[in-house]
Parts: C-alpha cells; structure tokens; sequence
C-alpha cells in the first residue's frame, strides 16, 4: 500500500514554441539534459536564453533601422541628384515631396508647396479641372495619365507658362496610393523645333512668291506670244494657228496650276485677316475638289498678325480636313469654326463621319497626321482635343493663345 504524502504543488507548465513567451528554435537545440535539471536550473536558464533572445531581437531591429534609414539617405540623395523634376502627391491632388529639380523647374521652394494642391503648378484649364480628375479616378479607376508620357502646360511661380515632359506612375506604399510624377522641361527643345519649322516654313513662302511671282509672270509672257502667233498664222496656215491656240490654252491651264501650288506653298498673306481667307479658301477648295459640303464659319472677325501662328493653324485645319475625307468614308459635311473666346483663338473642324477609333484620341497612338497636329498645336502654344459629336463624328478643337495675351498668374490655394 503507498503511503498518503503532502500534496505536491501544481506546477505552472513551460509554455515552449510559437504560442509561448519565447521562440523554440534555439531552445531545442541548447537543452540536451533538461530532464536533470531542477526546477530553479530550469527557470534560471530560461531567463538567461530570454535575455539571450530580446538582446538578439535588439540586434536585429537596431539593424533593420540603420537599413531602412540608409535606404531613405540613398533614396534622398537620389531625388536631390535627380535631373528631372520629381514630384509626389496623395489621392487627393495634395503635394508630398517636392525634389532640387522641381524647385528650379517651377520656381517654388519645397517648404511652399508640400501640403498644397497640385494644381498649384497648372495653368487654366487643367488647373481648375484637376481635382475633378483625381475624384473620377478615385471612384472609376479610370487613368488618364498614368502610364502614358505626354506633353503638358506648367506654370511657374512666377505665372509664366512653360512646356513640359510628363509622366505619371502610381505607388502603393503602407496601404496608401501615392501618385509620383517625373517632369522634364521643354522650353528649349520646343523652341529648336519652332525654328527648324519656322525655316521651313519660310523657304516653302519663298517659293511659293517665286512660283507666282517669276514662273506665272514668264508664263504669261509665254501666253501672250503665243496668241500673238495664233493671231499671225491666222491668215496663212488655219492648221498652224489652231496649234498656237492651243499653246496658249496650255499655259493658261498651267499658269492657274502654278498659282494653285503658289497659293498651296503659302497659304496665309501677312494681313491680320490671312488666317480667315486662307480657312475660307480651304472651305471652297474641300468642296470642289471632293465633291464634300464644306463651310466655313467666323461670327466676328478673328484678327491673328503672328503669321507663324496662323500658318500653325492652317496647317492643323488642312490635316484635320484631310483625315476627316480619307477616314471617314461616309462625311457628307465639314464645318471649319474660328472664333475669339476669353483671350484665347479656337479653331474647330467638325464632320458627320464615323468618328476617330478610341485609341487615336492621344497623339502617342495616332497616326502621323495627328502626330503633326499635336506637334505643331504645342509650338504655338496650344492644346489640341479630338472628340465625338452630336452628329457622330469626330471633332478637332484647337486652342490657343492670343497673340500678346500674357497669361494670368494665379496663385494655388493650400488645402
């Protein structure tokens, strides 16, 4: 029979592995003969292993914290070096970093715009649109911009418009979407790019003026020789003076397809009105020649005297017109609209066709043409937009700014 003892004291259990107070993996490892050890050993050297763990767990965090501040030194360093202009912002449009490339660019020091809308650094009229974009893309996931390089407006501090290279890319950092844009300014490339046209445009002038001005005029000297000889020949040979008739008649035809080409080569006079009768004559010269009702509309006189600009837009309407003719095979009208609203010129062609495909509507995806419209729509100035219409097709709308028009500072408003 045993004999009844003193009861024995529960003993707390150990509590060893993922649910107990300490990890198990050095544990096992470190205790070959726990099952000699007393309790009080027990205990003593699993306050040691415990230290042993929270002065290595210290180690580790220390660690982790000089890694992620180097990280965050390399990545400063990175925005300061940067040579294009880096700016980050929240889902609502509100500016969070601001690099040394940006603070050149805009003229703003990062203290002045970090916690500001975006906006701030846009000129009308995507400075009041832009909280609408962010919003719509909040509730429709629908980018405009993100993932797509284009060329956009800035404003500077100082209210003067520039161009600029943008690109948008979307982070997702610690459960927030932050939104960093990369900007690059254009103001010089752009004016190289003014030049070169700007030559070639004068070079097509001068030979145009030759065309009408020496070809035509030795032309018709040619004309007038020649029914001279028609009149000659009259008496003495019929054969011989219908032949000089024709000649003449030759001429004559070639003389107006020499002035067609003159007129072609330089389509807008230097009068401040050139701009109208080179868009009316397009009209006409659409409708004549393809068989397509083309008009032309200008309420009130629209007076443009920068002759570069209006050569611009004559070039866009004439694209503009031909690819409305060559994509839509079914346009039975044209309209071309010119008009003067709010210091600003625009100039719209619309047609009754079968509209443009969804994905030409960004210059980076068109055809070449509208590559050359959005190109020479920048060197002016000005935005280009291509849309549907009411009649089902497509609408071209030029905007641009009045000559000697400076634009108007506006001071973003923190938020």
């Amino acid at each position: 029979m045993s004999r009844p003892g003193r009861p024995v004291a529960r003993r707390p259990p150990i509590e060893v592995g993922s649910g107990g107070n300490f990890s198990d993996s050095g544990f096992i490892d470190q205790m070959k003969d726990y099952r000699k050890m007393t309790r009080a050993e027990l205990l003593q050297w699993i306050g040691k292993f415990k230290s042993r763990q929270a002065a290595s767990a210290a180690a580790r965090d220390q660690k982790a914290a000089m890694a992620l501040a180097d990280s965050e030194a390399r990545l400063r360093a990175i925005l300061a070096t940067a040579v294009e202009g880096i700016v980050t912002i929240n889902d609502h449009g509100l500016i969070e970093s601001f690099n040394l490339a940006a603070e050149k660019m805009f003229g703003y020091t990062a203290a002045e715009v970090i916690g500001r809308n975006v906006s701030a650094l846009m000129p009308e009229p995507h400075h009041g649109q832009h909280d609408g974009y962010m919003a719509n893309y909040r509730h429709t996931g629908h980018a405009r911009i993100i993932g797509i390089g284009r060329e956009v407006t800035g404003r500077r501090k100082n209210g003067v418009v520039f161009p600029m290279d943008l690109s948008v890319s979307e982070v997702k950092l610690a459960g927030r979407r932050l939104f960093a844009g990369f900007l690059r300014d254009i103001t010089e490339r752009k004016q190289l790019e003014r030049e070169i046209l700007e030559i070639s445009e004068r070079e097509q002038r001068r030979i145009g003026h030759d065309l009408h001005d020496v070809l035509c005029q030795q032309l018709a000297g040619i004309e007038l020789m020649s029914q001279v000889l028609e009149q000659k020949l009259e008496r003495r040979s019929k054969e011989g003076s219908e032949r000089a008739g024709e000649i003449a008649k030759n001429v004559r035809e070639t003389i107006a397809h020499t002035r067609s080409l003159a007129r072609g080569l330089s389509p807008v006079t230097l009068e401040a009105e050139g701009l109208m009768s080179a868009l009316h004559e397009l009209a006409l010269n659409t409708e004549k020649i393809f068989r397509v009702g083309c008009r032309f509309e200008c309420a009130r006189p629209v007076p443009l005297t920068d002759h570069a600009a209006a050569t611009h837009l004559f070039r866009i309407a004439q694209e503009a017109v031909s690819n409305a003719i060559r994509h839509g095979k079914t346009v039975r009208r044209i309209t071309i609209a010119l008009e003067d609203r709010e210091a600003r010129i625009i100039l719209s062609i619309s047609d009754d066709g079968d509209g443009f495909p969804a994905q030409t509507g960004t210059a980076k995806n068109g055809s070449m043409g509208l590559r050359i419209m959005q190109s020479r729509t920048g060197m002016i100035g000005g935005t280009l937009a291509i849309g549907g219409n009411a009649a089902g097709g497509a609408t071209v709308t030029i905007s641009v700014p009045r000559a000697g028009t400076p634009p108007k500072p506006h001071h973003g408003r923190k938020k």
